[in-house]
């Protein structure tokens, strides 16, 4: 037997990993995350049956981030998975005790491990492979997948003070679902209600970010760099960029961001700080040669860390969910105080300066509060004829050479076309110069991944400007790129708002089976990206 992976869109030949993941996952470390989830379907079905809702809510938080730290990119550190999976069968068996029928969830509720082997084995066993049934298998794993996007937002927000016990109380349910159902209507049901929580989970997010941090505003981003030594900051947790700040506030070390955490520029809380400089290097996966030329400490704070390389290995630092082997890991924040992060401090004082690797700026910050209260500008434009349609490119950036489409689609995209991204898909054409039309950019920034809520938002409010009675009567097009776990619940909750004829792209995911993949189509219109000239006049004509 072998790991089984296919949750990412860069999976080996878009059917599995079997022997090491495309990500850098070795075998052991994914068959630990299979366990884990193992676990936490354990504890999902002996929460559903307690019925103990309040139990259901405390239990909630844990199950986000034992889900959050299996998100490709995430978690490589075995040991942590193992204390995760130690747990979550310890909570599994408090709340199961006592229960009577244990014997109709089959091991569900029963089985033991303790050693990394009885994981493992657990794991070999009881992988994404356990269900033969290949309808019934992708079903249930793109609801796990969704879950697991969910997750990390749900865990972000959770650290802010933002919780919604309905989210928890879906994890639940869900979970206990995908280890038990295998009628395919009711796990298709099951899949469209994932969707609905992938929205609130966005909403949750979006009002712990905005209700402490303030609303995202038009800036522009410095992307040079200055003449102090400085921290690079990557991922997307908030809350550990406002510590950082304040930490290194009077030190005479700058503060810089990477990949997702671009966005964090945008928000009027951090602006104060003189030493947060900009934004340098792009997406996550350009981050080896990018973090050998920054010169001083990294810090990762959530998913997208790729294998580490010796050359950096004693400047990065993890936190949170995110972990690697050999790594130094800043521990999570006791109660009321903040975490430490004087080790990156005083390492910083000790390294060079970063090196230039570009200089200029970038325009973002347009979150829907922004566009809204540009509204009367945006409509005037469409109604005038001076946008004829916007295109929603938002997503993930990957390796993949396929991924040139999505710079050669915002080229060829004609000029009365606006580009409405967020995540880090971004980073294919947000330093292009697309110029603007009545000042209005081409390219509206709307923030991270998870910033996806705000085109749904934005989308909505323009259907009832316009009063249209389906979304898809917009001049509104979408060609996302996908890679992780995120991404599938951003896809998943703009299925559940009705938007259909969305291209997805590079590839369509490699966990839809043919089956649920021809349903998708059929009912929402899903297509594969083709070439960008002739996907470009297609999106131009609503198609």
């Amino acid at each position: 037997m072998s790991m089984f992976c296919y949750q990412c869109q860069e999976t080996a030949g878009n059917k599995g990993c079997k022997v090491r993941g495309v990500c850098g996952k070795p075998e052991k470390t994914a068959v630990l995350m299979d366990a884990l989830v193992e676990a936490i379907k354990g504890l999902a079905v002996a929460l559903k049956e307690t019925g103990d809702e309040s139990e259901a809510k405390r239990q909630g938080p844990f199950i986000a981030r034992a889900l959050f730290a299996t998100i490709t990119n995430a978690n490589f550190d075995d040991d942590r998975i193992l204390e995760l999976a130690r747990e979550a069968l310890k909570r599994r068996d408090r709340v199961a005790a006592g229960l009577a029928g244990k014997e109709k969830y089959g091991t569900l509720l029963t089985w033991k491990a303790s050693t990394e082997e009885e994981f493992l084995e657990r794991g070999y066993g009881h992988g994404v492979l356990a269900t033969e049934h290949e309808d019934i298998r992708s079903l249930r794993e793109l609801t796990v997948y969704g879950l697991k996007g969910i997750a990390a937002y749900v865990d972000h927000a959770h650290v802010l003070g933002y919780d919604d016990p309905k989210i928890y109380d879906f994890f639940v349910e869900a979970l206990s679902q995908v280890a038990l159902e295998e009628d395919s209507d009711k796990l298709t049901a099951l899949v469209l209600k994932t969707g609905e929580t992938a929205v609130a989970g966005m909403a949750l997010l979006d009002k712990a970010n905005t209700g402490t941090y303030g609303h995202p505003e038009i800036t522009e981003v410095n992307i040079g760099v200055g003449k102090n030594p400085g921290i690079l900051i990557s991922g997307h947790d908030l809350k550990d960029m406002e510590e950082l700040l304040k930490q290194t506030e009077g030190t005479g070390v700058d503060v810089y961001t990477h990949g997702e955490m671009l966005p964090a520029n945008y928000y009027p809380a951090f602006k104060k700080y003189s030493h947060f400089v900009g934004n340098y290097g792009n997406a996550w996966w350009k981050q080896n040669e990018e973090f050998e030329a920054f010169n001083g400490p990294i810090l990762m704070t959530t998913n997208c860390i790729i294998p580490v390389k010796e050359s950096y290995k004693d400047r990065i630092f993890t936190t949170g969910m995110t972990g690697y082997p050999g790594v130094k890991h800043i521990p999570d924040r006791e109660e009321g105080k903040e975490k430490d992060f004087s080790a990156l401090i005083s390492l910083a004082k000790r390294c060079s300066p970063p090196r230039e690797i570009e200089k200029g700026t970038i325009v973002g910050g347009f979150a829907h509060n922004q566009v809204l209260a540009l509204a009367d500008k945006v409509v005037e434009a469409v109604k005038s004829g001076a946008i004829k349609r916007f295109v929603v490119m938002a997503g993930c950036d990957g390796r993949f050479k396929s991924r040139q489409y999505y710079t050669d689609v915002a080229k060829a995209l004609p000029e009365d076309a606006v580009i409405l991204t967020a995540g880090c898909a971004k980073y294919r054409y947000n330093k292009l110069d697309l110029g603007d039309i009545g000042g209005i950019p081409r390219v509206l920034d709307a923030g991270q991944c998870n910033d996806s809520y705000s085109l749904a938002v934005i989308a909505l409010k323009l259907k009832e400007v316009f009063g249209l009675d389906d979304i898809n009567k917009l001049p509104l097009s979408f060609d996302i790129a996908w890679y992780e776990q995120k991404a599938v619940a951003v896809l998943l909750a703009l299925l559940f708002l009705g938007v259909k004829g969305i291209r997805l792209g590079p590839t369509l995911p490699a966990f839809l089976s043919p089956n649920v993949a021809k349903v998708l189509v059929e009912k929402f219109d899903i297509k594969p990206i083709g070439e960008a000239e002739s996907d470009v006049e297609m999106i131009m004509q609503g198609k």
